[in-house]
């Protein structure tokens, strides 16, 4: 266990962080939203929420927005985006530490999503010149026929607590570029960074004379989502959460026509083969698993091992999992920090239980360790991750516990591997810990994982931004990041050219 800071300390630290970022002042006595964090489990401030008045009213900021943004040159809006990063990179010690203070991360993990901010930013700036389309070969002489990429229209941007500030830069980075201006809703439980991005990218909005409503907030809880999500000045809604959550907003906007980018859960696995490299594979699954607390979408929530190696993965799994420094977030020699709150933790516990009813063995952890004193030890949740032994993937194994909880599972065949990895609902990230190349390349095949991102000899989280970011089934399909995701931000308009002084129509047909 590491040393823990009083609530006090953290207090005044984020009041320091946050004007340093450009966000001086921002609570009310008054506030009807709560800032915490789960440091402490102590409340940091109030803010007060947006009504759906002032929703519109931002929507309708942001569609005057457009009708200027969408006329500047790419190249020139990726100017903004390059005064973005370099702004994050100026300010990344801070916003990464805010990060910790409201999400619970590890300094370098709040530091790596700040990192990954930055990179999005680099990858925006390229692409501000790379919106490429296409020309196409036709029928009819003296024509040319292409497609180009035109700026779509409003952006709502809806993220969770977890990736309080990486995500809103994938969608935003790339929004921008692409001609859009973003409206972010963020998690109620993460204000805080939300309202130092903000502040940054109007500062940078600033510098390079960008309309003011480019990049605006709205803050509040499931009301004011719904506003966003309903407005139809809003032509893309990109949402990131549970699959729950998915199904309320999914049907609201296709049903007004919109666009939809749906990132929601995972359950995602990892198979170890019997020629794994047993060290490397203990490494890859103890961050995957106990990383960010168990509360990434990508976390390792099932391992699959062959029944020839799996005590021996077990007992290594167990030793690591014993050594695990948990504490503050804040200081540098912890790995796994605490969980968001009171509701995660009920989860957790109520999960394993009903693994050990289902005749699951639990392996290690699962207990509550209590940091700090008083009202501080009881208002902040810090666990012991744990790792249960499944006799078979009962509901509960199949279900999606955001928490460090390892469900272990074991395989004959490799066919029955395959299956038991296909075998829930989600479909985001997975991974194979295998040195026969047989294997691995079957695991990416279409016989193999069903998921949007398929690993070899690495855990599934841990995402680049250079390669599209999202999964199949209840995980929602859609796609970030990097690859051509940014189509998802953009209009495709066909565009036929007659240079000629004939008229002839497709398919050879004549008509006077």
């Amino acid at each position: 266990m590491t040393a823990m800071m009083s609530h006090h300390d953290v207090t005044s630290r984020t009041t320091e962080i946050l004007a340093r970022l450009g966000v001086s002042d921002p609570f009310t006595t008054d506030g009807d939203l709560s800032c915490r964090t789960p440091i402490t489990g102590g409340e940091l401030g109030r803010l007060r929420s947006h009504t759906a008045d002032e929703v519109a009213d931002i929507v309708g900021r942001a569609q005057q927005a457009f009708q200027q943004w969408r006329l500047v040159p790419a190249p020139v809006r990726g100017q903004l985006v390059r005064e973005l990063g370099n702004l994050l990179r100026e300010h990344k010690e801070d916003l990464g530490a805010l990060v910790s203070i409201e999400a619970g991360k590890i300094v370098s993990e709040g530091l790596g999503e700040v990192q990954e901010m930055i990179d999005i930013c680099d990858l925006g700036i390229g692409l501000s010149r790379q919106l490429f389309g296409n020309t196409i070969a036709t029928e009819r002489p003296g024509h040319r026929m292409m497609e180009q990429w035109l700026p779509l229209g409003v952006v709502g941007v809806i993220s969770a607590f977890n990736f309080p500030v990486a995500v809103w830069s994938w969608n935003s980075a790339l929004a921008l570029v692409c001609g859009d201006p973003v409206v972010w809703k963020p998690s109620e439980k993460t204000v805080l960074t939300a309202l130092a991005c903000q502040a940054l990218a109007a500062e940078a909005a600033r510098r390079v004379g960008a309309p003011e409503a480019v990049t605006q907030l709205v803050i509040g809880g499931a009301d004011v989502g719904q506003a966003l999500v309903d407005d139809p000045r809003v032509a893309l809604i990109s949402v990131t959460g549970s699959t729950r959550m998915g199904r309320a907003v999914a049907p609201r906007v296709a049903g007004r026509f919109g666009r939809l980018l749906l990132e929601l859960g995972g359950n995602n696995a990892a198979i170890v083969a019997p020629s794994a490299d047993l060290a490397l594979t203990v490494r890859g699954i103890v961050f995957s698993a106990a990383g960010t607390a168990g509360q990434r979408c990508t976390t390792l929530r099932r391992v699959i091992a062959h029944s020839s190696i799996v005590d021996e993965l077990v007992e290594s799994l167990k030793k690591a999992y014993s050594t695990l420094p948990i504490g503050s977030p804040l200081e540098p020699g912890t790995l796994v920090g605490p969980l968001i709150d009171g509701a995660s933790y009920e989860a957790f516990q109520k999960a394993i239980a009903v693994a050990q009813a289902d005749g699951g063995e639990l392996i290690v952890g699962g207990e509550r360790v209590p940091l700090g004193e008083g009202e501080q030890a009881e208002q902040s949740f810090y666990v012991q991750p744990a790792i249960v032994r499944m006799p078979r993937q009962t509901d509960i194994v199949k279900a999606e516990t955001f928490s460090p909880l390892l469900y272990v599972l074991s395989y004959d065949s490799f066919d029955e591997a395959i299956a038991m990895q296909n075998d829930v609902a989600q479909g985001l990230s997975s991974s194979i810990f295998t040195l026969d190349v047989r294997e691995a390349e079957l695991f990416m095949s279409a016989a193999g994982s069903d998921c949007g991102i398929a690993n070899v000899n690495i855990g599934p989280s841990g995402a680049e931004i250079g390669g599209a970011f999202g999964g199949e089934k209840e995980t929602g399909g859609g796609r970030e990041s990097g690859s051509d995701s940014w189509k998802a931000y953009m209009r495709r308009a066909t565009n036929t050219v007659n240079y000629s002084t004939e008229l002839p129509l497709a398919q050879g047909v004549e008509f006077g």
